[in-house]
């Protein structure tokens, strides 16, 4: 059984989140192409704690950092933020810790925050990340065709959406088959 928890980003995770986000594994699935530079990272780093539209954790797997996911653009006005993620390490690939990130963290927003809505753009190329949202509830909203240029060609970018009453609707389900998977309920249903 895979032993996955989040915990919040913190200092200790300033180079190991930039040679994630240049790695190619990553890198591939951004909206952007270019090498960033220490520089351009920690202006963003040093961005990151304490933004009042933002809540970032570093996904680990067994106790070891894999991957990070995040709620950006929060927006308690309008109900709604924007939800993203990446496994940066192969080993985190295919055990289910995608499926046990996006539920703990739609729970974050939807109990936690309160909020109604949660949407997330997906390069159309990404068809693992458009199957995992796909299958965590979320439905397809919008396509913006040649939204992003990648490797010098103009590139498909899917939006996708989850309201709370869906997520309601959909939660038992999920629940159930990530236990079946072997994660644990205290670990589904203890709060970030």
């Amino acid at each position: 059984m895979p032993d996955v928890g989040l915990r919040p980003v913190d200092e200790s995770d300033r180079d190991r989140l930039l040679a994630w986000r240049n790695s190619p594994q990553v890198a591939a699935f951004m909206y952007s192409d270019h090498l960033i530079g220490r520089e351009e990272h920690d202006r963003w780093f040093d961005g990151l704690v304490g933004h009042p539209r933002r809540r970032d954790w570093v996904v680990l797997l067994d106790g070891a950092p894999v991957g990070l996911t995040s709620l950006v653009d929060i927006d308690s006005g309008q109900g709604r933020a924007a939800i993203a993620r990446y496994l940066a390490e192969e080993s985190a690939r295919g055990l289910g810790v995608g499926g046990f990130t996006e539920f703990k963290v739609a729970d974050h927003a939807f109990q936690v925050l309160d909020l109604r809505k949660l949407w997330s753009e997906v390069l159309a190329t990404n068809e693992a990340a458009l199957a995992s949202h796909l299958s965590s509830g979320f439905q397809r909203e919008a396509l913006f065709r040649a939204h992003v240029v990648k490797r010098g060609q103009p590139t498909d970018v899917i939006g996708l959406g989850l309201l709370a009453q869906d997520w309601r609707e959909h939660r038992p389900r999920l629940r159930a088959r990530l236990v079946a998977k072997g994660f644990t309920e205290t670990a589904l249903d203890a709060p970030l």
